[in-house]
């Protein structure tokens, strides 16, 4: 086992709006009209398995098409709290048509699955249950 750390800073820029900043430089906006952080949530989930997809199946063709959509239930209980449920990534993919595009096509559930399993970090910390420790500086 190795680890590695990982960090982003979250910096406040105005009421109920904040920016994500990671030690790279790049910059993500939440709040207002921008993104909420349930969707980056999900954006994380499915950005996590289309990189690792995109990855494996781009080295056989390029996709003609590449979506992934990743959809939730947002559940607001009084006794456990607000949570994520029913979680699902659905993607559409479609690759052109000769023995380049049938490779990318028959390496695909194979691909998903072995994401899933083991390569996505993300929502294999969902997944787990992984404790989250906040600390006040």
């Amino acid at each position: 086992m190795t680890t590695e750390k990982r960090q982003v800073r979250i910096e406040r820029v105005a009421a109920g709006r904040y920016v994500v900043r990671n030690e790279r430089g790049g910059t993500i906006p939440i709040g207002g009209d921008d993104f909420s952080p349930v969707e980056l949530l999900l954006a994380a989930i499915g950005g996590c398995t289309a990189i690792d997809t995109d990855v494996a199946t781009s080295r056989r063709t390029e996709p003609t098409e590449f979506t992934v959509t990743v959809s939730g239930d947002k559940v607001s209980d009084r006794e456990t709290g607000n949570r994520m449920e029913n979680l699902t990534v659905s993607f559409a993919l479609r690759f052109p048509e000769g023995e380049q595009g049938d490779a990318a096509r028959a390496m695909l559930p194979r691909t998903v699955a072995l994401s899933h399993d083991k390569l996505c970090t993300v929502s294999r910390t969902v997944e787990l249950g992984t404790p989250v420790r906040p600390v006040i500086e």
